[in-house]
């Protein structure tokens, strides 16, 4: 018989911790906070979910040679379970947008949601994927800016799609392991992203920018420096999990580049309950 617990590590529940950072931030940059964009970030968080239990329903068949341990193949949850709580869960993601959001979030739902189908079910194991699921949570921070002026959020939407790119990267070799240069060059991306998100940032807001993106650097950059040392399949899984759990602390720093100082370090807030939930219910 399913239980949540299955479900809960069906879809990453932890690691949806990392999505409302996203609309907030791209809120936030286009000057659109408002009380309509928590309920924002929840379609966004069903949308995740959606995206994990689609993924899973796709890989079926190759977890189970190579992650037998997993929901579905380990038969606690069956693949129709699997695909119909995704597409249950898109339904819901994209109709709570489009009711707190109107036309402007349902054209940016819509999409998101086509691209996370597209990523599970086309590209993901070729050499776009990387790209298609930047894509998604550019969308994402896009998403969140729907209500005010989308262009100011561009530079939020690059520097966390960007960020998703280098987790992406070393995803596609947590099974089997990478050589040296993957993590290399995914590093020399993550100093990148947190230079962008901390030297851009207006003096007005002062230094919580800069703080919050040496933060995300430090912690992302240390688990990939590891896998310099080490590039097995281990070490590599460990960098994915910092990089999905210490994205809040990169949207906290956008956020507050923003204006938003006091609510960016609320965001950032959930890298560290990111990390020891993921301690429980695997966040890859």
């Amino acid at each position: 018989m399913t239980t949540l617990a299955d479900l809960a590590e069906l879809v990453r529940a932890p690691a949806a911790l990392s999505v409302p950072g996203d609309v907030i931030a791209g809120a936030a940059a286009a000057s659109a906070l408002s009380p309509r964009t928590p309920a924002l970030a929840g379609a966004s968080v069903l949308l995740y979910w959606a995206g994990m239990a689609a993924n899973d329903w796709a890989d079926r068949r190759l977890d189970a040679e190579e992650r037998p341990e997993r929901p579905i193949p380990s038969g606690r949850v069956s693949p129709a379970a699997a695909v119909g709580l995704a597409a249950g869960l898109t339904a819901a993601g994209v109709g709570l947008a489009a009711a707190v959001g109107g036309r402007r979030a349902a054209a940016l739902a819509v999409p998101l949601a086509a691209t996370i189908w597209g990523y599970d079910l086309l590209a993901k194991n070729t050499a776009a994927g990387p790209a298609v699921m930047a894509a998604c949570r550019g969308l994402d921070v896009l998403l969140g800016a729907s209500g005010g002026r989308m262009t100011r959020a561009l530079p939020a939407a690059a520097t966390v799609a960007a960020h998703t790119w280098t987790v992406t990267e070393l995803s596609r070799r947590e099974v089997t392991g990478a050589d040296a240069t993957l993590p290399m060059r995914t590093l020399v991306g993550t100093a990148l992203v947190a230079a962008s998100a901390a030297v851009a940032a207006p003096r007005r807001v002062g230094v919580l920018p800069a703080v919050l993106a040496g933060w995300y650097a430090a912690r992302y950059g240390a688990a990939q420096a590891e896998v310099v040392r080490d590039p097995s399949a281990g070490r590599v899984r460990a960098a994915v999990g910092a990089g999905i759990t210490g994205l809040p602390a990169l949207q906290g720093a956008l956020t507050a580049r923003a204006g938003a100082g006091l609510l960016g370090v609320a965001v950032a807030a959930a890298a560290p309950l990111g990390r020891r939930l993921a301690r429980k219910v695997s966040p890859t």
